[in-house]
């Protein structure tokens, strides 16, 4: 037994805002904290490791910040045969953590997290029989901390022996003295001030201790409230045999005989029992960058773990502790931490359980009908015990899911090849479907055999007209391993398939699986080129640490013209997404096209000519569009496999980039109905990216949002990399959702495509954080996340403007760190680039800066005039975000102008265009006081306000935080300046205000 957990819980001051919620926690928080003000007491229950403790640590902290007691009791397994455990170590946290007012309160208490006296057990000095001979005894007990000292003498006997403070007398304790005892302590501690009780691992509690706190609770006042956090015991009462029964006590010191032992402290209701839930993939992506460790596999750790957080950190650290990187393509490295924490969870189920969850692991559609057929006749009892666990979850037609795909995994994996065996036979003789059933007659054999794998292979192509790609895909690898190794050309031959069909599947472990057996087998450069390809086709954005497979491949396909046409094709990606350098891509897509159309393959001629054209497009050349023609040409002749990396797409993606978005938007609705039904699950992941791209920018907020959701979801299923689902939702949220999720959103990007080496993605990501930093107004991350971005697309010689848009931002972050001069010499690095490509709301995007520029020169006039005509041309191109955000502008300049009026009437159309579109970030801050207007100035503006409309806005910025009392440095830490800097600043500031002092200053800027 403990009284806190891993040790004291962080001090704050009362009233100061208690700490974030953990991951994917806020609203069962907050839910939390409404059951515990409405009903006083919470049950938080769950499976293991799903993070209660963290839930109630977390309530338990916000409530010590409020300036609340906290008392924390943890119940250990052992605790559970110890009568009054539990009961006395509450004693003693209330004695460690307040004062207690009396003759004793001054001596010295034990501090909140030691060991206490009355955790040692009966095993001590015996005590002379008074309690004020114990007390003078044991100065440095429980009894010397003044607990006591209130209670009526027949209370504090029994509390005293309760705690080991007093020898226990052969009749043991009075259970009503220490009934009321106990009831007493809690009352005087809550006359204080509200109390909070946390009783963690509460299934652990003895049966005394429970009759004991229920008792105290009932009689508690309302100021105390109570947290139980509980694991459920799904296989029945765990109480041995050999425990006392509640109310008798300890061996040799009888109570008074009680009933079964009942674990609650009270009646949970529906009301104040709170299921802590798993979390989803993209909280176990935000859990894993919480911790430090690689977010790119966050999709394939939440299958794995099933959203528990405990397995997920185990995962997450088996493959950041692995010696080299887990590829997308590779099986997840699994630890012995991992494996253990499985083997935990099911390690508690009977035999009889156990032996149903494999059967259930076993098959391809487990149901309890199926399970029951296959020889396990109480498999409805077995599989809702183990849901009561939380390992499965049964629908209400008897078909069941594991909850982590870990513990299937662990199962299967420490079964015996006889039971696996055994297992499978059973299965393929009661399942209903013959494709299934072949499957099961192949695993349950260890022998090849050329007719069973015919069989397999048969049924491989029924999955694969079916439309059930993972399963050809398992099937065809089956079908290779089953092949008798004497007929070695045929397995070769089943390999390619295998891969080829795991590569249409997206499922890169079995690709990875095929072309390792097929690579150590005497294949011909063919087939060995074949089988490298379809790995490079699955890896996504990995491609970093797949260069072996490059290098092989160039040397198998020499002088295979189509091969080494496939290859270039692949290299021309590998060299923009992994190098970042577009003109290699262009020249390897070149070579690519034109082997292809040598051989009389179109559809790789087709596919080149399009990676061309993106990379034509980036590099600012001309004849962008006319290879893209020739590409779509091509397509119409010989239709793709699919859309991704396709010409169709990147016509799309065209429109896009051109803000010729209705005809994007059209194009990418017909197509979504034919990817849905016989799309890949990457053709769809970019179809619903775009989409959401698209919606984001023409002003479809919500839609944007639910397309980068859906794309995200397919992302994290397919076990790709997220990097550029979550670049989609940064946008989507900056349209339409949270600013704040937006910036969390794009630092993830960020993250995963620097994990992956992506550095198309990188810039793209890095843009997206640098305008949602700046539209937040946190100018000095904003500037330098922007420049990052400059490096990176120069790095690139990204020369098209239309392709990312940074140029106005970074124009916009340096005005406001008023650097005007280095804000107008982007602008004008752009513009002949913009007009030279015919990239008219690229212009328009720099018109809003450079009108802002002319603003801060004190070209007011010029700027509203300027900016009155952009937000036009704006809302004419159909852009309605852009045309609101110069609508904001142009309130800022009329405010310069000191026409408020106008100024008003700007920000009530921005609001108006904002609402329409239902972007609500944009909409919250038309409709906030705007930046650099005094708040509560007088109407019409009086010689302040007119001085502080003078400040430039990184003059007012600075001119807060010194007000507020900042030094020069700690402005300059803050604003990521030089304190020279901030001194010539302030000075101009001073000059500007006619001020003399900091005093003065905050006087001016004071309401």
């Amino acid at each position: 037994m403990t009284t806190v957990p891993n040790g004291p819980l962080p001090a704050r001051a009362p009233g100061t805002a208690g700490p974030p919620a953990p991951v994917g926690r806020e609203e069962l928080l907050a839910r939390l904290e409404s059951v515990l003000h409405a009903r006083g007491r919470a049950l938080l229950t769950g499976p293991a490791g799903v993070g209660k403790t963290e839930v109630a640590l977390a309530a338990a902290a916000r409530a010590e910040a409020r300036g609340e007691t906290v008392l924390w009791l943890t119940a250990l397994p052992a605790d559970r045969a110890i009568p009054g455990a539990a009961a006395a170590a509450l004693v003693a946290s209330v004695a460690s953590t307040v004062a207690w007012p009396g003759p004793r309160a001054a001596e010295t208490v034990p501090r909140s997290g030691e060991r206490l006296a009355a955790e040692d057990g009966p095993g001590r000095t015996a005590a002379p029989a008074g309690l004020a001979a114990a007390a003078d005894a044991l100065p440095a007990g429980v009894f010397a901390s003044g607990v006591f000292d209130d209670l009526p003498g027949p209370q504090r006997t029994a509390v005293a022996m309760l705690c080991r403070e007093a020898p226990i007398q052969q009749g043991g304790w009075d259970p009503i003295a220490l009934r009321l005892g106990i009831a007493r302590i809690l009352r005087v501690l809550t006359s204080r001030g509200p109390v909070l009780l946390v009783v963690d691992g509460a299934e652990f509690l003895d049966p005394d201790s429970t009759d004991l706190l229920r008792f105290a609770l009932h009689l508690a006042p309302p100021s105390l409230r109570v947290i139980a956090v509980e694991t459920p015991e799904p296989y029945g009462d765990t109480h041995r045999a050999d425990e006392p029964e509640p109310g008798t006590g300890a061996a040799g010191h009888p109570g008074r005989p009680g009933a079964g032992h009942s674990a609650h402290l009270w009646v949970p209701s529906e009301a104040d029992l709170l299921l802590v839930p798993p979390l989803q993939a993209d909280e176990i992506a935000e859990l894993l960058i919480h911790h430090r460790l690689p977010s790119r596999m966050a999709g394939r750790i939440h299958r794995a773990s099933g959203g528990n957080p405990r397995l997920a950190l185990a995962v997450g650290r088996s493959l950041a502790d692995a010696r080299t990187p887990v590829h997308h393509a590779e099986a997840l490295t699994l630890s012995g931490r991992a494996r253990d924490l499985a083997r935990q969870l099911l390690g508690a189920a009977p035999p009889p359980v156990r032996a149903t969850l494999l059967l259930a692991a076993l098959a391809l559609r487990p149901s309890a009908t199926l399970v029951r057929r296959a020889g396990r006749p109480n498999a409805e009892a077995d599989l809702a015990a183990a849901e009561r666990a939380g390992l499965v979850s049964l629908a209400e037609d008897g078909s069941l899911a594991f909850t982590a795909g870990l513990l299937p995994s662990t199962l299967v994996h420490d079964a015996c090849w006889a039971e696996r065996s055994a297992g499978h036979a059973a299965l393929a003789e009661v399942v209903d479907d013959p494709v299934e059933a072949v499957r099961h007659r192949a695993l349950a054999s260890d022998r090849p055999d050329e007719e069973l794998a015919a069989e397999v292979a048969a049924a491989a192509e029924t999955a694969r007209r079916r439309g059930n790609n993972a399963l050809a895909a398992e099937l065809a690898l089956l079908a290779a391993e089953s092949t008798p190794g004497r007929d070695g050309a045929r397995r070769i031959a089943r390999l390619v398939d295998a891969a080829e069909e795991a590569a249409r599947a997206a499922r890169a472990d079995l690709a990875m699986r095929a072309a390792t057996d097929l690579l150590a087998r005497d294949a011909s450069p063919t087939d060995r080129v074949r089988a490298r390809l379809a790995v490079l086709d699955t890896a996504g954005q990995g491609l970093t640490d797949l260069d072996d497979m490059y290098v092989h491949a160039m040397e198998d396909s020499e002088g295979e013209t189509a091969l080494r046409a496939a290859v270039q094709l692949r290299l021309a990606v590998k060299y923009v997404l992994a190098d970042g350098d577009p003109e290699r891509s262009r020249t390897a897509a070149m070579e690519s096209a034109a082997l292809a159309a040598s051989v009389g393959d179109p559809r790789t001629a087709a596919q080149a000519l399009t990676v061309q054209a993106r990379m034509e497009r980036a590099l600012g050349s001309p004849d962008a569009e006319s290879v893209l023609a020739r590409a779509r040409e091509l397509e119409l002749a010989e239709r793709p496999l699919g859309i991704r990396n396709a010409a169709q797409i990147l016509t799309i993606r065209h429109a896009l980039f051109d803000d010729r978005l209705v005809d994007a938007r059209d194009e990418l609705n017909a197509l979504l109905p034919l990817v849905q039904r016989r799309g890949s699950v990457e053709d769809a992941i970019e179809l619903f990216r775009t989409l959401a791209e698209v919606e984001s920018r023409i002003g479809a907020c919500g839609a944007a949002l639910a397309h980068a959701g859906q794309s995200l979801a397919l992302t994290l299923e397919a076990g790709l990399s997220p990097g550029p689902a979550w670049y989609a939702l940064a946008l989507a949220e900056t349209a339409g959702g949270s600013l704040g999720r937006a910036a969390s959103y794009a630092r993830r990007s960020v993250q995963a495509s620097e994990e992956e080496g992506d550095r198309v993605f990188l810039s793209r990501s890095r843009y997206a954080l640098g305008r949602v930093q700046l539209i937040n107004g946190d100018v000095a991350a904003a500037l330098e996340t922007l420049r990052r971005v400059q490096t990176d697309e120069r790095a690139q010689s990204t020369v098209d403007p239309s392709m990312l848009r940074w140029h106005e931002e970074l124009a916009e972050a340096l005005l406001a760190h008023d650097a005007v001069e280095e804000a107008l010499a982007v602008l004008a690095e752009v513009r002949p680039v913009a007009r030279r490509l015919g990239r008219t709301t690229v212009l328009l995007g720099c018109d809003r800066a450079q009108a802002l520029c002319l603003a801060a020169e004190g070209r007011t006039d010029e700027a509203a005039e300027l900016l009155t005509g952009t937000a036009g041309r704006f809302a004419e191109a159909g852009l309605p975000l852009e045309q609101g955000r110069a609508l904001m502008a142009l309130a800022r300049v009329e405010r310069k102008r000191r026409r408020r009026s106008a100024a008003q009437t700007a920000l009530h159309a921005a609001a108006t265009v904002f609402e329409r579109a239902g972007a609500a970030p944009w909409l919250a801050l038309a409709t906030e006081a705007p930046a650099g207007e005094l708040p509560g100035a007088a109407p019409g503006g009086d010689e302040t306000a007119t001085a502080l409309a003078s400040l430039t806005e990184a003059e007012l910025r600075l001119a807060r935080l010194v007000g507020q009392g900042a030094s020069n440095q700690e402005a300059a830490a803050k604003l990521f300046l030089s304190v020279k800097t901030v001194e010539a600043r302030l000075t101009r500031i001073y000059q500007k205000l006619d001020v003399r002092s900091r005093a003065q200053l905050a006087t001016a800027l004071r309401p």
